[in-house]
């Protein structure tokens, strides 16, 4: 059985759109002029158990509404969700026990307990049994390091403790799946790796399903297997990370560094779209020619000192997807 299944998910919010000046705060007041904004359109996936996915789009592309909505916290306009066979919408208390949920910028932590207090407090809340809570305080201990600021008052933490300590909250009653919205936002380099290296081994000991909303490419290239990418309110990728990046992003570059100037550096199959003294960059498309091929043609003409192809990356294969899809119009109701 799927952790999770959304079936043609729908939200609709109902805007009341006011016109300036006095006679438009009137004109509103007797007759609102209202249109109909769809925040999620339609959205289908399955996630199966121990995936580590990435949900990400631009702003207001749907991902914080659909997030929501997977937790109980809204409910859809249309369609169906299950999060371990259960609705989140018709049984949000058993789904909880089920879930983790950490938002970059909200804290489920109490700003004027010690963190240990915290922790002691979520254990009742979730009716946490002692040797459970003792067995997992020590694994999320030895990954997270909170010896270090367990008695410490959760308002005079630092951001990167705070994460750290909202990931252990998070997974103190050993939930099945993991939402993560922008976990790493706004932290040192030090704090992102152990997070990432908390995620990455929850994952491996417990099979965690995880669930992760960023806009940190670097946690989306160390972190997720498969990725969905929505768009005004729609999915328009979904996939394993690595075929979509060969998918969306045909062209390669190979940037070469030559011994002395040239005159004549064109190739037929090759753009050249940068250069630097005796740095030469040029682009290429894989179905056209291969890396091995255009370097073979160039090296019988250009007195070559050293060369290196650059693959595309996540950002390449996320502006891509941006740049094909035109936002939707919104029909609009008077």
């Amino acid at each position: 059985m799927a952790m999770i299944e959304v079936n043609n998910i729908v939200k609709e919010y109902m805007l009341i759109r006011k016109e300036t000046g006095l006679r438009g705060s009137i004109k509103s007041l007797f007759a609102p002029k209202k249109e109909c904004v769809r925040g999620v359109d339609g959205i289908s996936f399955t996630i199966d158990k121990g995936e580590i996915v990435g949900y990400i789009g631009p702003n207001g592309a749907g991902k914080s509404t659909t997030i929501k909505m997977l937790t109980g916290i809204l409910h859809p306009t249309s369609g169906s969700i299950q999060i371990c066979g259960i609705s989140p919408q018709e049984n949000r208390k058993a789904v909880v026990q089920k879930l983790g949920v950490v938002f970059g910028q909200r804290t489920q932590l109490y700003w004027d307990l010690r963190l240990g207090e915290s922790f002691e407090l979520l254990r009742r809340i979730y009716q946490i049994d002692e040797r459970t809570y003792q067995e997992n305080m020590a694994l999320l201990n030895v990954v997270l390091k909170l010896s270090d600021f367990i008695d410490t008052p959760v308002r005079q933490l630092s951001l990167g403790q705070r994460m750290r300590g909202d990931l252990a909250a998070a997974m103190l009653h050993s939930p099945s799946v993991l939402f993560l919205d922008e976990p790493t936002i706004g932290l040192d380099a030090d704090a992102k790796h152990a997070i990432r290296q908390f995620i990455m081994e929850m994952n491996r000991t417990k099979a965690l399903t995880v669930i992760l909303t960023t806009h940190d490419l670097d946690d989306v290239e160390q972190l997720c297997s498969r990725l969905i990418i929505v768009n005004h309110g729609k999915i328009v990728e979904d996939g394993p990370k690595d075929e979509l990046i060969h998918k969306l992003t045909p062209k390669r570059q190979l940037i070469v560094e030559l011994q002395h100037h040239v005159e004549d550096l064109t190739h037929p199959y090759a753009e050249l779209i940068k250069q630097d003294g005796l740095k030469i960059w040029y682009q290429f498309n894989k179905k056209s020619i291969t890396a091995a091929e255009l370097i073979s043609d160039l090296s019988r003409k250009l007195p070559i000192q050293d060369l290196s192809v650059r693959e595309p990356d996540i950002e390449d294969a996320i502006r891509e997807v941006y740049k094909t899809n035109t936002p939707l119009k919104i029909p609009s109701l008077v």
